[in-house]
């Protein structure tokens, strides 16, 4: 995230941190006497230096989520209005991703879905809680299935849906901004089961998305752009995207978690990340932004066109290479 950055490390480092705690740009400006467009840029690069760490870490297919919960929030923003998808894992806390996108439409629900496909075990019993939006229990289905050879011999194996998925919807009636009736159901799955796997991540006795609301509370707290009756509204959607992951990244392995700290390791300080086992520390945001991702494997890129006869080029250690002539009989040329 440094690379290229005239600036001392210090000063970009404290200016990310109060970005992550939900600090207006226009405020850091006036606070530094730095340009909006440097802190904009600052921010853009730990957002997208962010997004890959948490693909480096989260989306490897490694934890046991057990209860997921997902919510979207309606970000009001300047001559437009855009949603923003998330995703919690709720017995560690875990943010598994996010999804930003101007229409609320099925798209949204099956990319965030994805997301959290991959950093699922596969095969594992698994519950996902959402509000009454009628995309996500078909979202949902798409995401998590695999593929099985049901017959033996020459043919295409099918995808089927993960045996020990659960789905449930909590739809909340309000009247005069109060809620007034809660209704509880199983979209998909048995309902006896879902309570088991709600005992089992410590996220209630009945089915809710409270979890997730309060994951909502923070994110609108931490980030600018999406605090309630404000005057800075988002005018990019990239600035959106990079700001989602600057603070969802620090809230997963930077920031330790009130109850993680009390429930898992009685009283010491604990984020997300550690309760997920994917850390044994708290993070700094300099450690953060500093995080080295191992770059992909360098992948040949594929020939095109028609393959070469094996006698065309022939490559000699003289500096008079053959050709073959129509006839098949080779002679030498003159460089």
């Amino acid at each position: 995230m440094f690379e290229g950055l005239r600036k001392p490390v210090d000063l970009i480092v404290i200016v990310v941190t109060l970005l992550s705690y939900g600090c207006p740009v226009q405020a850091i400006v006036h606070a530094f006497s730095l340009d909006e467009r440097t802190v904009a840029d600052w921010r853009d690069r730990a957002g997208a230096h962010c997004q890959n760490v948490h693909q480096a870490i989260i989306e490897q297919g490694q934890l046991d989520l057990m209860h997921v919960q997902a919510d979207e929030i309606r970000v009001k923003g300047c001559k437009m209005i855009a949603w923003m998808g998330l995703a919690m894992m709720v017995s560690t806390r875990l943010w598994l991703g996010g999804v930003v996108q101007l229409s609320r439409d099925r798209t949204l629900a099956d990319r965030l879905m994805s997301q959290v496909r991959r950093s699922a075990q596969a095969l594992r019993p698994l519950l996902v809680l959402t509000d009454g939006w009628s995309a996500y229990p078909n979202s949902i289905r798409r995401a998590f299935r695999e593929k099985v050879k049901q017959h033996s011999g020459v043919g295409r194996a099918c995808l089927q849906i993960w045996p020990q998925l659960h789905i449930g919807t909590v739809i909340k009636r309000t009247q005069n901004k109060r809620v007034v009736e809660i209704t509880r159901q199983m979209a998909h799955g048995v309902m006896a089961q879902a309570e088991n796997l709600l005992l089992l991540s410590h996220g209630g006795s009945v089915l809710n998305t409270a979890f997730i609301e309060r994951l909502n509370g923070t994110f609108r707290e931490r980030l600018a752009s999406l605090t309630r009756k404000s005057r800075h509204a988002a005018r990019r959607m990239v600035a959106l995207e990079t700001g989602m992951y600057l603070i969802g990244c620090s809230y997963n392995f930077c920031f330790p978690h009130h109850e993680l700290s009390k429930t898992k390791h009685f009283g010491a300080p604990c984020t997300p990340a550690m309760a997920a086992g994917l850390t044994d520390h708290v993070w700094s945001i300099c450690e953060l932004l500093r995080y080295r991702v191992t770059p992909l494997p360098l992948v040949e890129p594929k020939r095109c066109g028609r393959p070469k006869h094996p006698l065309e080029p022939i490559k000699t250690a003289c500096k008079r290479p053959l050709v073959r002539l129509r006839k098949g009989v080779l002679c030498s040329t003159t460089v």
